[in-house]
């Protein structure tokens, strides 16, 4: 019955959807990620695009979802600021869309308070240092994290300000 058996085309689509929902079964991964994978696994591109299309429509492949989840995980575990996560999340291969809805949940008073946090604690590491060079790390360690200038000095500041009321 030659109606039953798979043809070459459908073999490929289900090989290829079997190591897209491997890799998934590991961790979400972008759209981008996943057709990078295929391409190394020398995937035919109309297949590759079939099967991620399909994957998409049914909801296991999100880019949005990803970045979201992406941006949160990045600015509670690591306190990175947005530039940072934008800068990341466009590495990953992410749409300047779904980058602007995940970046969408961080405030500017959100950024600032947690630069204010991560200064703090660069301060308090770096006590009994020669003030200037107590300033110069805690600005590099922000500037690291991805927190413009402006940000970094005003956070700087206010820890200062607090640790002089402290003392």
């Amino acid at each position: 019955m030659p109606w039953l058996t798979a043809d070459e085309h459908q073999e490929a689509v289900e090989a290829a959807r079997d190591i897209v929902l491997r890799r998934l079964d590991r961790a979400p991964a972008p759209r981008a990620a996943l057709a990078d994978l295929l391409e190394r696994k020398k995937v035919a591109p109309h297949v590759a695009e079939e099967v991620l299309d399909r994957l998409e429509s049914v909801g296991l492949v999100d880019d949005a979802a990803y970045a979201a989840a992406l941006a949160r995980a990045r600015f509670v575990e690591k306190g990175a600021a947005r530039r940072a996560i934008a800068d990341e999340l466009r590495r990953k291969g992410l749409g300047e869309r779904a980058i602007s809805a995940a970046l969408a949940q961080i405030s500017g008073d959100d950024e600032a308070g947690a630069a204010l946090v991560l200064a703090r604690k660069k301060l308090r590491a770096t006590r009994g240092l020669d003030p200037v060079v107590r300033k110069r790390r805690a600005l590099a360690a922000l500037g690291r994290k991805g927190y413009s200038q402006g940000v970094a000095f005003s956070a700087i500041e206010r820890a200062l300000a607090e640790e002089s009321r402290e003392a």
